[in-house]
């Protein structure tokens, strides 16, 4: 884990979920991915590398845990954590945010 840049706990939150990445991984998550290659797959085109390092920081702050994979021997999955699940209401306060403000979207996340 890295060092925070402030006590701000706004600046801290974003430092961790504030790129155009991490919270995808974590709506996907919620949405029962739970595969690298569910991941990948997603509309909006990750790249392999990004969501490496996306997984694996999610991994280092506990918001996510690896398991062994039921659907494939010697491959492991991902699953949000307690503290993962946590940020259901902030994903959907951002989501109701979109829906009422950002025209053409849509709500396809439970």
């Amino acid at each position: 884990m890295n060092h925070p840049r402030s006590c701000c706990p706004v600046a801290c939150t974003l430092d961790l979920l504030g790129d155009k990445w991490t919270l995808l991984v974590i709506r996907d998550l919620f949405l029962g991915r739970s595969h690298f290659k569910e991941f990948v797959r997603g509309p909006e085109g990750i790249s392999t590398n990004i969501l490496s390092d996306r997984l694996a920081r999610l991994v280092d702050y506990e918001l996510v845990e690896t398991y062994p994979s039921p659907e494939a021997t010697g491959k492991h999955a991902y699953r949000l954590t307690k503290k993962g699940k946590s940020l259901g209401p902030v994903l959907r306060a951002v989501k109701d945010w979109g829906l009422k403000h950002l025209p053409g979207t849509e709500a396809r996340m439970a």
